[in-house]
């Protein structure tokens, strides 16, 4: 049933698909046909940043944007689940269409934008949840806000989602929310990471205990620019980093189609680089962080050589779309 609903949604046109799967999983996942999707989770503990993790493979953000079928996805076997990336204000994101598929090699274009309901709205699903395990919260800012304001963006949603979150996850990092990336670099970066570690020890004290703090890199950036972000994020004593969000390189898609829309590149083409970024990073923090990675992991030998280059814990996403909630069980089983 899982193959025949999964074949279903890959026939329809992909955000369409994905409104009609997280509408059927946010109706179901309190009634007995969330069987139909059920996987009983594998257990591996692990500890990461303080925080027990039931087992390493988690879902990435950006697929459940709006916190509405945590309890769906928790059923699924996933050991953490990250929610998001959520604004301070609601946002339509940008025109469609705006989401594409590359079946030929299980990837995916998108150009979302941050659509959202708002950080109003996620807290109250992520409040609703009945799952009781690790839930990351991903924050950005909203696309008509100014660069020079984006600190502002940040701490308005740290603030409202700290009491509710496992870790938060700081989105510096997509290409589809124009000037984004530049908070990747420099003076920039300093200001926002020294922001937001000023507003975590405050939280901390307020609501009697520590959230995490990780923040999302590209996988564009020269290992120059790698090591130079990962001496940042020890300088602002930052919990962690996740490596990494979608790419804008198009070489490994070329010629097939769909592979000329903008937007970020997703799927199993972005294994080397996400790889090689989990392993300039690990070689810079030199275990002074942990590292969550994703990005390009679709089998138990991708997810291993995360671990093994250096990171703690994997996410996945695009995978999931073309494989199924059985890739969680094979990968956590493997490592």
């Amino acid at each position: 049933m899982q193959s025949l609903i999964q074949n279903l949604l890959l026939k329809c046109e992909p955000e369409t698909s994905h409104n009609l799967a997280m509408k059927w999983l946010h109706r179901t996942q309190h009634t007995p046909l969330k069987k139909l999707y059920s996987h009983k989770a594998v257990d591996k503990p692990t500890t990461v940043a303080g925080i027990k993790f039931s087992n390493p493979v988690g879902l990435a953000a950006g697929l459940d944007k709006n916190g509405e079928c945590i309890d769906a996805f928790a059923a699924m076997g996933f050991g953490f689940i990250e929610v998001g990336t959520v604004t301070p204000r609601p946002q339509a994101g940008n025109p469609k269409p705006r989401l594409f598929r590359i079946p030929e090699k299980q990837a995916i274009i998108n150009r979302m934008g941050f659509n959202n309901k708002g950080v109003d709205y996620l807290v109250e699903q992520v409040k609703r949840a009945q799952y009781k395990g690790v839930i990351g919260i991903n924050i950005g800012k909203n696309k008509d806000t100014p660069e020079e304001d984006a600190l502002n963006d940040y701490l308005m949603c740290l603030n409202k989602v700290y009491p509710y979150a496992s870790y938060i996850t700081v989105n510096i990092s997509s290409p589809n929310t124009p000037g984004l990336r530049n908070l990747q670099h420099g003076e920039a970066l300093a200001h926002l990471l020294n922001g937001l570690k000023q507003a975590q020890e405050k939280l901390c004290q307020t609501h009697s205990k520590y959230v995490p703090i990780f923040v999302k890199i590209a996988p564009d950036l020269s290992d120059t620019e790698i090591a130079d972000f990962a001496h940042a994020l020890i300088d602002a004593k930052m919990d962690g980093v996740i490596a990494t969000n979608t790419t804008l390189e198009r070489k490994p898609v070329e010629g097939l189609q769909n592979a000329d829309e903008a937007g970020g590149l997703s799927g199993q083409v972005l294994d080397d680089k996400s790889y090689h970024v989990t392993k300039q990073l690990a070689a810079n923090l030199d275990r002074a962080l942990p590292i969550i990675s994703v990005g390009g992991i679709h089998s138990e030998t991708t997810a291993k050589q995360r671990l093994d280059a250096g990171a703690s814990l994997v996410q996945v996403y695009s995978a999931f779309i073309y494989q199924g909630p059985e890739l969680i069980r094979r990968i956590t089983k493997s490592l």
